[in-house]
């Protein structure tokens, strides 16, 4: 069913569920303030129960399905996260590798990454701000940049330019190209 479609029965069914609460409640009201004179005939009362029912049956159906495919969509934006943070370390990773970071370096540019400030990465390594900052320094000019928000930048910028399509399609096959048939060598034993 289109998500249109499904939009128009939600709206239908919580048309008919709001109609048969409101005969309930005016049913309710009509009993404890005295307000009616005649009562509902019993095959009336029935035939209201019967829709009644038959609206919660409906919405228990239709809740069901609309959970199950709001569960559904979570999953897939879940794989999709996952997809694309293994993506981006992938690409973080070769990155460093392009500009010969040293192991430190790459632990300084990981954390830097994260948003840490240099006195939070000096003390998650155990080593003065000076040192790290001198890494982050290395790092800045082996990237190419001028400070952190450039750096990261290049990672977005790499990641959404290189981002996966959602369905793969195996890749084609290369065409080949025509064969060239050489002409056939002239004979000269033969007269023409």
């Amino acid at each position: 069913m289109t998500t249109r479609r499904m939009t128009w029965a939600l709206r239908l069914l919580v048309a008919f569920q709001a109609a048969f609460t409101a005969v309930f409640l005016w049913d309710l009201a009509a009993s404890i303030l005295g307000l009616r004179t005649t009562p509902i005939s019993w095959q009336m009362r029935e035939l209201i129960e019967v829709g009644a029912a038959l609206g919660l049956l409906a919405g228990l159906v239709a809740g069901t399905l609309v959970l199950r495919r709001a569960r559904a969509r979570q999953l897939r934006a879940e794989d999709s996260l996952r997809a694309a943070s293994g993506h981006f370390m992938d690409l973080v990773q070769d990155r460093f590798a392009d500009w010969a970071l040293t192991p430190a370096e790459r632990e300084v540019a990981l954390f830097a990454l994260k948003g840490m400030s240099l006195s939070e990465i000096a003390a998650l390594r155990d080593t003065s701000e000076g040192t790290v900052k001198a890494q982050t320094n290395a790092i800045y000019r082996k990237a190419g940049v001028t400070g952190r928000p450039q750096l990261l930048s290049l990672f977005i910028d790499d990641l959404l330019a290189g981002a996966p399509p959602l369905i793969t399609t195996p890749p084609r096959a290369p065409a080949r190209p025509p064969e060239v048939r050489s002409p056939a060598p002239f004979d000269v034993s033969r007269p023409g």
